[in-house]
């Protein structure tokens, strides 16, 4: 496997995700072809993470300009505008899925033809790849300002490369610590229902070597209460332009604690992930899963037949929660509103 982990890469008119279900058993790829099979990544988790998600999505619009290539200019952006619908729609709360989207619908223009459509459509999601890429070392950079030597860190869900094209986001803080020398520890919560922590996260830590323990999610409290996580570093699906911040279940919980025994909560997220038409948290639409990520893990049933389940897979974070939030534009502090909507 090659270094640094990337966890998408276009090539030959296909779209190669690692697939994210099969880690850290299996290292594959799923190949998209088309813009349904872009759909299918995201809605099923192949691929997940807020800014990997809007790539991917954005690279789906590509896939779907060389579906309809031949289509009459009127007929081919009638079928974008159709497949653009559908991936928006693949999953409700990650706001980069909906950014990415509205970005490339507006090359979707009547005076160009498919061809030179197709051919902005890629350089476009192209630049959205790249620009991944230089935002998460950004914030790798203002957030490592905040990391002091030998701090012990807790983590939440995965925030690392496979959340994003390279590097991460809250994991990219991590990392910049990690490679500029600072003696760091690290303990990733497993993130049930769907373990992304113990899956993905763990196994990017041991990828590269940076020092770190595993723990079950009701773990956390107690490490923090009895003064061994110095921060908290999570990530960030979808920000209001008040500071609350949706991020993967279990998030609110934690700030809930960290606050209680004093300890800084830091959010880690581009300036994508803020939706500025929204004021507050309880406008963000929180995603709810399939009962079976909670009655089975990995295929294995664990709950009896018949038992109901309520499973979101987000949760909202109050601002008064949280510390600060990390950018690629810089640290907001608070009050959040206020310097929030400096950024827009």
């Amino acid at each position: 496997m090659n270094y640094p982990i990337r966890s998408l890469e276009f090539k030959n008119n296909k779209l190669y995700l690692i697939d994210q279900r099969a880690l850290p058993q299996k290292y594959e790829k799923f190949i998209c072809r088309n813009y349904k099979d872009v759909e299918f990544a995201i809605a099923d988790m192949v691929v997940r993470g807020a800014p990997a998600i809007g790539v991917t999505a954005a690279y789906g619009v590509v896939l779907a300009a060389l579906e309809f290539i031949e289509f009459p200019i009127k007929q081919f952006l009638e079928q974008m505008q159709t497949a653009c619908d559908i991936i928006n729609s693949s999953r409700p709360t990650a706001v980069n899925l909906m950014w990415a989207i509205t970005r490339m619908r507006t090359l979707l223009v009547e005076s160009d033809s498919p061809e030179e459509i197709l051919c902005k459509l890629k350089a476009e999601a192209d630049k959205i790849a790249d620009e991944d890429v230089k935002t998460n070392k950004k914030m790798g950079q203002y957030g490592n300002s905040l990391i002091p030597q030998k701090a012990t860190i807790l983590t939440h869900c995965n925030t690392g490369a496979l959340a994003t094209v390279e590097y991460g986001t809250a994991l990219g803080v991590i990392r910049a610590a990690f490679e500029n020398g600072k003696d760091i520890f690290v303990y990733a919560d497993e993130t049930r229902p769907r373990l992304q922590g113990a899956r993905l996260t763990a196994w990017e830590l041991v990828q590269e070597g940076i020092p770190a323990k595993l723990i079950a999610d009701n773990v956390a409290a107690t490490l923090i209460r009895d003064g061994k996580i110095d921060l908290i570093l999570v990530g960030a699906d979808r920000i209001a332009t008040n500071g609350d911040s949706a991020n993967k279940i279990g998030t609110f919980m934690l700030s809930v604690i960290a606050k209680a025994y004093d300890v800084p909560f830091y959010i880690v997220a581009p300036t994508t992930t803020i939706d500025f038409e929204i004021e507050t948290g309880s406008e963000i639409e929180i995603e709810e899963r399939s009962s079976k990520e909670v009655t089975h893990i990995r295929g294995v049933q664990v709950a009896p037949d018949n038992i109901e389940v309520y499973n979101p897979a987000f949760d909202v974070t109050p601002n008064e929660n949280i510390t600060v939030i990390i950018t690629e534009k810089g640290i907001i502090y608070k009050p959040f509103k206020e310097n929030i909507l400096k950024l827009k």
